[in-house]
């Protein structure tokens, strides 16, 4: 784990040179976050932004929002997509807060020990292990390390892991990601993910990650084997 957490730390550093540091500034409303992540799932930050927005100017209070029928909400969020099915995430996840803590309101997780704040999100409905994480590291600044589809994408092709989803990516990392990196590391891989590292076509060639990366040596290689394996032949002698 020790050589795992220092080369962490030196792609880290590599990352932060492309794209600058990126300071945590926790912002302090967990429920907040966990219902702008649901409205952000299959569609873009923009949307998603303006879903929000619409929903927040229709219940201005969580408590209206989980007290109106799904068909209500789902209308305000039509512009985000898969409304029908979020409206019913959001609309059974706000009750079951309520049921849990007496209110509608995830401040108690600020108290709760790291682990058992992340099984609590993960045990809400329509809430996954990159939700959690997503609510826990920006609302509170809590430690927890979130892994989508580009810090999945990176992380293989550096060899950090070798895994098939992003959910197994971040069972892998969360350990061992040192707690004061854990928001940089994150935002830095996401941006070389939409910037660099595509999943068409990656820019190897501007890459800094290059000899850290399993994947662009593998390519690298099989390159060399090709030009080598279709050479043309030694023609030193034609002239004797």
């Amino acid at each position: 784990m020790d050589v795992m957490k220092e080369r962490l730390r030196r792609l880290d550093s590599v990352l932060t040179e492309m794209y600058g540091p990126k300071p945590l500034r926790p912002h302090g409303d967990p429920l907040g976050e966990l219902v702008h992540i649901i409205l952000t799932q299959n569609t873009s930050d923009a949307n998603s932004d303006r879903t929000y927005a619409a929903l927040r100017a229709a219940y201005p209070s969580w408590d209206q929002a989980a007290l109106a029928p799904p068909g209500d909400i789902a209308d305000v969020i039509r512009m985000g997509g898969l409304s029908d099915i979020k409206a019913v995430r959001i609309g059974d996840a706000l009750r079951r807060i309520e049921a849990d803590f007496g209110s509608i309101s995830l401040a108690s997780l600020d108290t709760m020990e790291k682990t058992d704040a992340f099984d609590y999100l993960t045990s809400l409905p329509g809430v996954g292990p990159k939700t959690a994480a997503c609510v826990l590291l920006f609302a509170l600044g809590r430690p927890v390390f979130p892994v989508d589809t580009h810090v999945h994408r990176v992380s293989n092709r550096l060899g950090l892991v070798a895994t098939r989803s992003p959910a197994a990516t971040q069972a892998a990392l969360m350990p061992a990601v040192p707690d004061e990196i854990v928001y940089q590391l994150h935002m830095n891989m996401v941006t070389h993910g939409r910037k660099a590292c595509k999943a068409g076509r990656p820019a190897c060639s501007r890459c800094l990650l290059q000899s850290e990366c399993d994947w662009a040596c593998e390519r690298a290689q099989a390159v060399a084997d090709s030009e080598t394996q279709y050479a043309p032949p030694n023609s030193a002698g034609d002239n004797g």
